[in-house]
């Protein structure tokens, strides 16, 4: 999106050209945004689509009548990534999900590893912490202007991610102490490109060898050692920089 207009996540775009906002979007953008007649704003369906429209109207402070004035779809970028994120204490893992998702991820999956303090075990608590996350992958979506808001899976174990390695276009294992960097390698131009970052103990050696099986390289990012909330974000940058996707 090439404006500064904020952008509202909607579950269908409106077909007509004039449409009403409401329901929590709505509010949010009367009440919180204060939008006046006049005002730009995007409404996008977290798939890519997206339409661009003026306020015409502000009901009290419930929702908004629109002009469609333009339409578009955005592609996926290539390679697509998956972050395959370490369950991490406290409200880190809601900052890595922010963080990589407004650094471009295009798909999240927890990963139950065997160094994780906690667990997400199924049931009530596990559902809640599984919902934050994904509330927080659509803020940060919102946040950084985007059409596309990253699906967080249901949380897998070491068996069932290494299962994905071996479907995956590529798979980088981010290991501070690896020999060959992550500039070092030729990256796939399309396909599915998973990161896997380990908890803060870092990544058993039995995990690391079941993904170096599957086909995982490990690689370090540089002479630095970042947190396991940080982590992705950087690769992820860095991934952006070293494929087409910031082209």
């Amino acid at each position: 999106m090439s404006d500064t207009a904020p952008v509202f996540l909607v579950d269908t775009l409106p077909a007509a050209d004039h449409a009403v906002l409401d329901g929590p979007e709505g509010r949010h953008a009367a009440a919180v945004r204060r939008l006046q007649p006049g005002e730009e704003l995007v409404l996008a369906d977290g798939r890519g689509a997206a339409v661009a429209c003026v306020v015409e109207t502000v009901q009290g402070k419930e929702s908004l009548t629109l002009l469609v004035h333009k339409r578009w779809t955005e592609p996926q970028p290539q390679p697509r990534i998956v972050l395959a994120q370490a369950l991490i204490k406290g409200d880190r893992g809601e900052l890595a999900v922010e963080l990589a998702t407004e650094t471009g991820v295009d798909a999240i999956v927890p990963w139950r590893a065997a160094r994780s303090i906690v667990k997400w075990e199924d049931g009530p608590r596990g559902a809640k912490a599984l919902g934050r996350w994904r509330s927080t992958a659509r803020e940060a979506a919102k946040q950084s202007r985007r059409a596309w808001v990253p699906a967080v899976a249901e949380p897998v174990n070491t068996r069932q991610l290494v299962e994905m390695v071996t479907k995956s276009a590529a798979t980088l294992v981010l290991d501070a102490a690896a020999g060959p960097g992550l500039g070092d390698l030729e990256l796939p131009a399309e396909g599915d490109l998973v990161l896997v970052v380990g908890p803060e103990g870092g990544i058993s050696g039995s995990e690391s060898d079941a993904l170096r099986a599957a086909g995982a390289q490990v690689v370090r990012l540089g002479p630095t050692v970042l947190r396991a909330s940080t982590a992705a974000a950087a690769a992820i940058a860095a991934i952006g920089v070293l494929t087409s996707r910031w082209r």
